[in-house]
């Protein structure tokens, strides 16, 4: 996670679609080779069964911008907003579509997700059709979509500034009472500009909208790529809708049972093993970097430069850091080829000397403090954009109410961001603070419990800083059947079709082309792949990762 959530930027336009690589910076049909689900497994969850008197419309196509190709279509189906009254408010779904190019390998269609909550997946058929090895590619049409609530789908709004859509907010005692009156606020303006849709944009919601978009496109079964939060939204759609469930890829997985609380905590349980890591691979290069020659001195050449900028901030490329916006950093661990230059940097500007040699200030500043949200880079053009908070109105809705688990209680947040600081110095407090969901209104339905068999393959980094790899192991473990591919060395959030170099690209490319799970877990040896991803900390994120680079 990294500091504030900045607005989203407009959405430039492309005139043709950018390579996955450089877009991964800032996250079934006939299926049969699977086992055949048994009636009780289809019937997992009543609530998943499809409103009397709606059917979607079959969707009428359109080219989505003279600047693209002409293969790349658009369209627009309306769904329920409340899938209880069908017959009530609707509300719009934007898809998109590339079509197979070899009607006689097609095999049904793959809905792709990017991640989130509130993350814009339209532009997911350009990169795929480019990124794809032929032999998948021919088996698909490629499906986008924005999510409801996001960016072409009836975008919602809390009308946040930008400082209010942060939330590392590090607990000190004298800042706490702010930090209640920052999460109640956001609380109230989400409620107050968007109350009356707040309730229905959540994870259970969206699955019935891929549930949709499968019957507008008259498939009886669906395929699927999920990314970070993504894989989530698919594990919820295997326990509602297990019997059209085909050949799911959940990459860069969310654990079900940390969800949501648990997800920001485990952010920091896990950036406390890759800091050691980073001290271990440092110390190693102390010629390099001149931060100590033990693991223990670099640990301390960081945390002494943590308390000098609390003291008094460092002044780096013209930007005042204080120890906390360090620490907020704490994803960029996983990455000790990038940690490494940002801490060296940042001790030669508190002690005013030259800046070493490599990356500039500027550079390496963006690690600390991202650039306002990339938007897709190649959306196709429309209606004027969503509101800059769009993303993170999104986030919260969801996160806020897929389940009732969050405490409600202030003084529970403070004890915990106060005994979390202890044990997990790097982001313990930030990550177990008091978030809006203590104020959300309550959910509608209870969280979709992991019951239903889901012969599914999950993919993960060993060094994913984003869902971390206990996290994978936690949704692994959770869905009955999966399979899961483990890249080992791997780093960054996104593994297929992310980093060009992954082993375990093979088995993920195998299963899309076959619907053959593999007969056991695949654990395989990877490089790191932050040189091929070629960007800052988190890497290329898999596709169009959502602005907010803290975002599951």
């Amino acid at each position: 996670m990294n500091p504030p959530a900045p607005p989203t930027a407009p959405r430039p336009r492309a005139a043709r679609p950018p390579r996955v690589a450089s877009l991964l910076a800032a996250a079934g049909l006939l299926a049969t080779a699977l086992p055949l689900l048994s009636a009780t497994q289809a019937a997992a969850d009543p609530a998943a069964a499809p409103p009397a008197g709606y059917q979607p419309r079959k969707p009428s196509w359109h080219r989505c911008d003279a600047e693209q190709p002409a293969a790349y279509e658009c369209a627009t189906i309306k769904v329920p907003l409340d899938y209880r009254r069908p017959e009530g408010r609707r509300i719009d779904l934007a898809i998109s579509r590339i079509k197979s190019r070899d009607p006689a390998r097609r095999h049904g269609v793959l809905l792709m997700n990017p991640g989130g909550p509130g993350g814009s997946g339209l532009d997911l058929p350009l990169m795929a059709d480019t990124s794809m090895p032929q032999e998948v590619r021919d088996r698909y049409d490629l499906i986008g979509f924005d999510p409801r609530g996001v960016g072409r789908s009836n975008p919602i709004t809390c009308g946040l500034t930008e400082a209010e859509q942060n939330f590392d907010r590090a607990y000190r005692p004298e800042t706490y009472p702010a930090d209640v009156a920052w999460a109640r606020t956001v609380a109230d303006k989400c409620r107050e500009k968007a109350g009356d849709v707040l309730p229905y944009v959540t994870t259970r919601n969206t699955a019935r909208d891929l549930d949709s978009i499968r019957a507008a496109l008259g498939e009886r079964k669906l395929s699927y790529l999920g990314y970070s939060y993504g894989t989530y939204l698919g594990a919820v759609y295997t326990q509602m809708f297990p019997q059209r469930t085909d050949r799911f890829v959940l990459d860069s997985g969310v654990d079900p049972q940390r969800a949501w609380r648990g997800m920001f905590q485990v952010w920091a349980t896990e950036a406390e093993p890759a800091f050691a890591r980073w001290t271990r691979w440092t110390a190693q290069r102390d010629g390099e970097f001149h931060l100590g020659t033990t693991p223990q001195a670099v640990s301390r050449t960081f945390w002494d430069l943590v308390a000098r900028a609390d003291r008094d901030p460092i002044v780096l490329d013209g930007q005042k850091l204080s120890g906390d916006d360090i620490r907020t950093a704490r994803g960029l661990f996983f990455y000790p080829a990038t940690a490494a230059p940002l801490v060296s940097a940042l001790k030669a500007a508190a002690e005013g000397k030259p800046l070493p040699p490599g990356p500039s200030a500027g550079e390496l500043l963006k690690t600390l403090r991202p650039e306002p949200g990339r938007p897709s880079a190649s959306a196709p053009a429309g209606p004027a954009e969503p509101a800059p908070d769009n993303g993170t109105a999104v986030f919260w809705s969801v996160v806020c109410g897929d389940t009732d688990a969050w405490p409600r209680d202030p003084e529970r947040y403070r004890r915990d961001a106060a005994k979390d600081k202890q044990r997990y110095p790097l982001y313990g407090d930030m990550a177990s603070g008091i978030k809006p969901c203590a104020f959300w209104q309550r959910p509608l339905e209870a969280a979709t419990p992991m019951k239903a068999r889901a012969d599914v393959l999950t993919v993960q980094n060993e060094w994913d800083s984003q869902t971390p790899l206990v996290s994978g192991q936690g949704l692994h473990r959770s869905l009955k059947g999966s399979r899961m591919v483990l890249a080992l060395g791997g780093e960054g959030h996104g593994v297929y079709l992310a980093d060009p170099g992954s082993c375990a690209n093979a088995p993920v490319n195998a299963y899309l082309a076959t619907g053959r799970l593999p007969g056991a877990d695949v654990t395989c040896r990877t490089e790191p792949g932050a040189a091929r991803r070629g960007t800052g900390p988190e890497g290329p994120l898999p596709l169009p990762f959502p602005a907010v680079p803290q975002r599951f």
